[in-house]
């Protein structure tokens, strides 16, 4: 007598592969939730690390930011304004609330801002009178900024006659509090391509190093607290759209660098 035939077989087959399947997809979570772990991890001690150095906002019980952020060397309080993002337009300079980066500079750097711009007045009046000289409060620091008009001519480095002494009348200030500096070169957006500059880049830094080695080799500043950089047209104070804006533009910046962020403390 022949044995009546299991149509049911095929489910045994089935369960077998759905339990292979189930396990395959344990396996791929695992995998999936261990290297989630780890990147977390990672984030989160970076983030702990940089929170350190206060370049991450923390919130506090009413939503709101509550930490300072980092930029550029000057620790910055969160209720200030800060640009967070690159931009091809004009940066940002001064602060919502100008007091709070005052105070923060002068307990970083241990000097009263408003006694030392009256000391900068007192030393470079007339070309501040002349828009020679700016002196702001910005989320990066304290700058005395040198309008390129009163220091270098049109597509040049080498500083103009009597531009020496104006600095020198400068840096005598600065050096009598000991700060610790940025001299920063910064250009407008116009091309230039000559024997002695192929772009920007290269005009605002050695800018910016003729200035920086007056300061050191002529007006005796300590060559441990001051840095050099140059941005090209890349961080702009106006439009360059206009005349007036681009001239805004072309300027040496001397920025007073809290001292915990300054070249010889950075890590």
């Amino acid at each position: 007598m022949a044995e009546p035939s299991n149509h049911d077989r095929w489910l045994v087959s089935y369960s077998d592969f759905i339990t292979v399947l189930f396990a395959l997809f344990v396996v791929l979570f695992a995998t999936s939730y261990r290297d989630s772990q780890a990147v977390r991890n990672v984030s989160h001690a970076i983030h702990e690390g940089f929170q350190q150095l206060g370049a991450f906002r923390q919130e506090r019980s009413d939503g709101q930011p509550a930490s300072s952020t980092v930029q550029a060397g000057l620790t910055v309080p969160a209720d200030s304004t800060v640009p967070v993002k690159a931009t091809d337009g004009p940066l940002p300079i001064m602060a919502e609330n100008p007091a709070l980066v005052k105070d923060t500079l002068a307990a970083g750097s241990a000097v009263d801002i408003d006694e030392l711009r009256s000391e900068l007045e007192a030393a470079i009046g007339d070309e501040i009178r002349n828009h020679e000289v700016v002196m702001r409060v910005t989320p990066e620091g304290f700058v005395v900024s040198l309008k390129d008009m009163g220091f270098f001519s049109s597509g040049q480095a080498v500083l103009m006659p009597g531009a020496s002494g104006k600095i020198r009348r400068i840096a005598t200030v600065l050096t009598q509090h000991g700060l610790d500096l940025r001299v920063e070169g910064h250009s407008d957006d116009q091309p230039i391509h000559t024997a002695q500059f192929r772009s920007n880049w290269e005009l605002s830094t050695a800018r910016a190093m003729a200035v920086l080695m007056l300061l050191v080799d002529e007006s005796g500043m300590d060559p441990t607290k001051i840095s050099v950089a140059g941005y090209g047209q890349y961080r702009p104070v106006a439009d360059n759209s206009t005349p007036e804006g681009r001239q805004m533009n072309r300027r040496v910046d001397l920025v007073v660098v809290a001292p915990e962020l300054s070249p010889q403390h950075a890590p």
